[in-house]
């Protein structure tokens, strides 16, 4: 490495819409070249980027980048947890959660010009069943949402509001009880959201108060729900506001235990990963240095 500071760009060629950017050519367009050295990588198949992310840190490179969706953005972070490598993102997926949260630019160019401004700080990251998340982890309805849209040969907003409508319907709670600072709560379940950041992706916010550097977990738990709670709920994560206590309870805690005698379904950074009885989701205070203020 040379003195002056080098990044990593890791790049995900399946992500991204149907109309392709050229990401390496705005890159040399754009990056600050006097400022800074840099090499791109590209993953060749899902798990990759940790990897990639791991070995970039081991070589004592400034920053890594991910350019793809909020899947490859989670991978990479990954790989950086507890390094001094920081995270930069190149948001090139359909819901962009931590991109949106950190207030990085949509655009590749824009993207791009913001890693030359050098902004360093540090977040939390989440856990969840030893699986590490950044902005959410649920389990519940929203987990099985995940699980069909990875299926879908569609993205973007539109697939997904359309998913939610078309399964809300059927979609069937299940007792559970969970430990919260103390107290246990046994409930009929619909969906409960571990939240680091303040939304999903797309803007849709399910804990509008989530603070990324608190330590603490913003958890948004919805019992039972019809369907007027549901366009409430809807209405309120839409609006960046919490829902009403028909609607949906809050708490912040450091950490949460679930338990279940049905298996649920999970989710971490909307990456749908199986399903498990038993829940044991806690923060890493601190843990990822990031490219934003």
């Amino acid at each position: 490495m040379s003195e002056r500071p080098h990044i990593r760009f890791i790049i995900n060629p399946t992500s991204g819409p149907k109309s392709k950017v050229d990401v390496a050519a705005r890159i040399k367009l754009h990056l600050d070249h006097g400022r800074f050295d840099h090499d791109i990588v590209y993953t060749d198949y899902a798990g990759h980027a940790p990897e990639l992310a791991s070995q970039a840190a081991g070589q004592g490179c400034a920053v890594v980048v991910a350019v793809g969706g909020d899947g490859t953005v989670n991978e990479v972070a990954r790989g950086l947890l507890h390094t001094d490598t920081a995270l930069g993102i190149i948001p090139r997926g359909s819901g962009n959660g931590l991109a949106r949260h950190l207030q990085v630019p949509l655009s590749v160019d824009g993207a791009i010009r913001f890693l030359n401004q050098g902004h360093r700080s540090r977040i939390d990251s989440g856990n969840i069943n030893g699986h590490p998340f950044f902005t959410t982890a649920g389990i519940g309805f929203d987990a099985y949402i995940s699980s069909v849209f990875a299926g879908s040969k569609r993205r973007g907003l539109k697939t997904y509001v359309e998913l939610i409508l078309k399964e809300v319907r059927n979609y069937r709670h299940l007792p559970v009880k969970a430990s919260i600072n103390g107290k246990t709560i046994d409930t009929q379940l619909f969906v409960m959201a571990f939240a680091n950041a303040a939304q999903y992706g797309n803007n849709a916010y399910i804990a509008p108060m989530a603070d990324i550097r608190d330590g603490l977990l913003d958890v948004c738990l919805v019992r039972q729900l019809d369907m007027f709670k549901a366009l409430s709920l809807s209405y309120a994560m839409l609006a960046n506001k919490p829902a009403g206590t028909d609607s949906a309870e809050y708490f912040k805690t450091a950490a949460v235990e679930v338990e279940t005698d049905h298996n649920l379904m999970y989710h971490a950074d909307g990456e749908y990963l199986g399903k498990a009885s038993r829940f044991s989701v806690s923060m890493l205070p601190q843990s990822l240095h990031v490219v934003a203020p």
